[in-house]
């Protein structure tokens, strides 16, 4: 923790005295629930938190920062993986929390398409969409904590990228405050707006560091009447890539998950949950968790049943869910495996994607290499197959020195990444870069990229007064 400097003291006095009553919290025993993101591992203390009510109150708040030389991380939920929300500048930051901004302002039916501040929960908006009978598609285990303005300005994945794409594919429009407090609408519902730029893009997945949303309209879609959920077991990773490829043909686009999992991450959710038992009726060494949904005439229980039973000798057992509450008990095993993976203590999240074609050689190959070089470690392996975004996480023995443990896993992520190179593939899949992906990102981008890059930061935040240090480097201004 940094002490508070009499420069920044004289900042945050005029940041009080220009801010509306109850927006700005200063007091040290009000900052610590902003200073801790969902993993634990990542700590700063902010100078101060901001609780904006209307984005009048976020521009007011980043005119004054920009006058006074602040600077400012917006935080929506505190779900991301890779430290970008957490306060961390050496000289301290303000945090925009915009948990108060958490309305609803519209949804419509027939353009299928809602507006929602940036502070709702993911949850809450999905559940106003389904009583309009339609459905918003993000989704993800945090949905009930994150905030759709940090899932866009991350650009979240999750479980339906397959069907529906990444967060960024159902985003109509935005509305962002600059770094300089002003205020850019473009928050439409238009599904075809061909006039120049799409500036709106630049802001998706840039993790805050260019402005901060505010609100955002999205695609909604029609609320499926059918889903049928499956868990099938197979012999090997090769086996569920050809699985998935029959999936795709059958089921075509009413398949919206296709989920790997290795038989360590099934042990991992039956051990740690009592209501869960082994889902088949023995082990297998690798498990596809499905789902398809339909509206309207289809009938895609028949559909599900013909292509796994015309799948050939690549689904060894299986069962299909006979309810919904029997498929969110499927889907409970792949919550609690996540959720248990580390044992209450720190593990190596990675959060990677490769051509799907190259997914079983990537597993097969990284996994490999880690039990050559550290067999002390347990290798926990899952993913969204239709999308190419593998979580091979690792996990270090129980009583590891902390010291022993950031060892193990700056060598296990440099392993990992080096396969992740040789396919061709990504760092980061979902996750973004943060502060934690900084260096992986920076050494593997070209020259042209980390150019560009850093011209489109100096133009939106001449200052970089706006999350600073992640993705790109601290630079002096």
């Amino acid at each position: 923790m940094h002490a508070v400097l009499p420069q920044q003291k004289t900042a945050l006095a005029a940041l009080h005295a220009a801010m509306p009553e109850g927006v700005l919290l200063s007091d040290h025993s009000d900052l610590e629930r902003y200073s801790r993101d969902w993993t634990g591992d990542h700590f700063g203390r902010p100078l101060a938190v901001a609780r904006p009510r209307s984005v009048e109150d976020v521009s007011l708040l980043m005119r004054c920062c920009h006058e006074l030389g602040i600077h400012v991380v917006p935080q929506g939920g505190l779900t991301g993986l890779v430290g970008g929300a957490v306060p961390s500048f050496p000289g301290g930051e303000v945090v925009v929390s915009l948990e108060r901004m958490n309305k609803v302002r519209s949804i419509n039916a027939i353009d299928f398409a809602m507006v929602v501040e940036a502070g709702c929960i993911l949850e809450d908006a999905k559940r106003q969409a389904e009583a309009a009978d339609c459905i918003l598609p993000i989704t993800f285990g945090a949905q009930g904590s994150c905030r759709l303005g940090g899932n866009v300005a991350t650009n979240a994945g999750g479980f339906n990228v397959l069907r529906y794409g990444m967060t960024r594919d159902l985003v109509l429009g935005l509305e962002v405050v600059l770094a300089d407090g002003r205020i850019w609408n473009g928050l439409r519902t238009l599904r075809k707006d061909n006039r120049g730029y799409d500036l709106k893009q630049l802001f998706i997945g840039s993790e805050g560091t260019l402005g901060i949303i505010t609100a955002v309209s999205l695609k909604m879609f029609p609320r499926p009447t059918q889903i049928e959920t499956a868990l099938v077991g197979l012999a090997s990773v090769e086996d569920a890539m050809a699985l998935y490829a029959v999936a795709r043909r059958e089921c075509s686009d009413l398949l919206s998950a296709f989920e790997l999992i290795l038989r360590g991450g099934i042990e991992i959710a039956v051990n740690a949950h009592p209501d869960l038992d082994d889902p088949l009726s023995q082990p297998y060494p690798v498990y596809v968790l499905l789902e398809a949904s339909a509206g309207g005439r289809v009938d895609l229980k028949a559909l599900v049943e013909d292509f796994l039973a015309n799948a050939g000798n690549l689904v060894l057992d299986g069962v299909i869910a006979a309810s919904r509450a029997q498929g969110e008990k499927l889907w409970l095993l792949r919550e609690m495996m996540v959720e248990a993976q580390g044992r209450g203590g720190r593990y190596l999240r990675t959060d990677v994607s490769v051509p799907i074609s190259s997914i079983a050689s990537f597993v097969t190959e990284s996994i490999a290499a880690l039990e050559v070089a550290h067999p002390e470690a347990l290798v926990v392996t899952y993913g969204h197959v239709g999308d190419g975004n593998i979580h091979m996480n690792v996990v270090p023995p129980e009583g590891m020195r902390a010291e022993d443990m950031d060892g193990l896993f700056h060598a296990a992520e440099d392993i990992i990444f080096d396969v992740i190179d040789r396919h061709g593939g990504s760092i980061s899949a979902e996750h973004g870069i943060g502060r934690v992906k900084q260096r992986a990102y920076i050494k593997r981008a070209d020259p042209l990229t980390l150019e560009l890059a850093g011209r489109i930061k100096d133009a939106f935040d001449p200052l970089h007064l706006l999350s600073a240090g992640r993705i790109l480097p601290l630079r002096e201004v």
